[in-house]
């Protein structure tokens, strides 16, 4: 078996203890399809500086590759945040060659996001962990193991109290920048 790995880029936005997400019979989560590339693109941009943010292509790879692991969260019709993921049968999160899903097979038991991002405007309403709850009942209900993750230094604290376990400070040096691996193991059920 192939060993994956990634460097990734992560942005969660500040937490609230109160949600505003509108009411509806619908859930807000629904797997990307391709229209929503170029959407999530923007988001990312505007979530991510320079280089840390992927390009459209490489969003669109990943929708086109594995939409059961690109969650997006809607409101009002729009797409304001989304998770995207790849799996692997072991985990090198430094191989930066994972962001275009070399390597990627949709039934290895560990997940690895590549990103997380809310669009500006909807910041610190607490999307983000929703987004990441619903992201990790769906691994669980698809018999996914772990979940695995990098982020920068100021996200480890949130990522601890979402339930990830800090690994250590990661071999990546994706965009000039200090990267920090974590996981989620074993998943909860």
């Amino acid at each position: 078996m192939r060993t994956i790995g990634l460097f990734s880029q992560f942005f969660f936005s500040p937490l609230s203890s109160t949600m505003s997400v509108a009411s509806s019979a619908c859930s807000p989560f629904r797997n990307a399809i391709a229209c929503d590339a170029q959407r999530c693109f923007q988001i990312e941009s505007a979530a991510y500086g320079g280089d840390e943010a992927a390009t459209l292509e490489k969003i669109t790879k990943r929708i086109a590759d594995y939409p059961e692991g690109f969650l997006v969260m809607e409101l009002e019709g729009q797409v304001v945040g989304f998770i995207n993921s790849g799996c692997a049968h072991e985990v090198a999160m430094a191989d930066d060659a994972f962001k275009q899903l070399v390597g990627h097979d949709p039934a290895a038991s560990h997940v690895v996001i590549m990103s997380v991002a809310v669009d500006p405007v909807h910041q610190g309403k607490g999307y983000s962990r929703r987004m990441m709850e619903r992201f990790v009942r769906g691994m669980v209900e698809r018999g996914k193991t772990s979940i695995h993750l990098m982020c920068r230094e100021r996200h480890v604290g949130l990522y601890e109290r979402m339930g990830y376990r800090y690994v250590r400070p990661s071999a990546s040096g994706h965009a000039g920048l200090a990267w920090h691996e974590m996981v989620m193991e074993p998943l909860p059920m």
